[in-house]
């Protein structure tokens, strides 16, 4: 579970960054199903090229996706260890306090 440092906090922020988008979660959604080439994705997500390539650059920089060229294409996969830390980052959010007594506060 992650430490809550500055460091933590940023790559919290970096991986729900990626994550906010709907066409960037579609694209995710898909890649649990294995590995797609560029073009696939442009189908299911119903984007144009450049587009898909500025959500997949984000994801890829938030280490969530990997590519490869095998020609002219790029084939992108998802890296499972960047879902299983944004999943900890999250659950390391729980709240684990009740609230306070407002009487108690301030005063």
């Amino acid at each position: 579970m992650p430490t809550e440092t500055t460091t933590d906090f940023a790559r919290a922020a970096e991986l729900f960054h990626a994550l906010s988008d709907e066409a960037r979660v579609e694209i995710v959604s898909v890649l649990l199903g294995g590995e797609h080439c560029v073009c696939d994705l442009m189908d299911v997500v119903g984007a144009a090229q450049s587009r898909l390539s500025y959500h997949l650059k984000v994801l890829k920089d938030a280490g969530l996706v990997t590519d490869r060229r095998e020609g002219r294409w790029s084939y992108y996969t998802l890296q499972r260890d960047a879902i299983v830390e944004a999943e900890g980052t999250l659950a390391g959010l729980r709240p684990r306090a009740r609230r306070l007594n407002s009487a108690n506060c301030c005063g």
